[in-house]
């Protein structure tokens, strides 16, 4: 396992520093990151969490999946590796657009 978790179900107004609280509790936090809408920038209600070992970050989504913070119930597990994006935009190679 690595040591990156996705943390969902966080409450819109969760701040970088509370995530991060939050799971210091639970080993030594490297980065806390809370994903924000491009156009709005309001949080999207999830994030990530990287901790320095696999030790603490398995601690970490043990202690605290299925827990509440701000009234919302966090899913907490391990981050899955990001998919590879393909080139957006444009009309894609459909013959009925051309």
């Amino acid at each position: 396992m690595g040591a990156k978790i996705y943390v969902g179900g966080l409450p819109y107004s969760a701040t970088e520093a509370e995530l991060s609280d939050l799971f210091s509790a639970h080993g030594t936090v490297r980065s806390a990151r809370v994903i924000t809408d491009k156009f709005t920038g309001k949080s999207r209600g999830f994030g990530f969490v990287e901790m320095s070992t696999d030790e603490e970050a398995q601690r970490a989504i043990a202690a605290l999946n299925a827990t509440q913070m701000g009234g919302r119930t966090l899913t907490v597990n391990e981050a899955r590796p990001q998919e590879t994006r393909t080139g957006g935009g444009g009309r894609g190679g459909s013959s009925r657009f051309r």
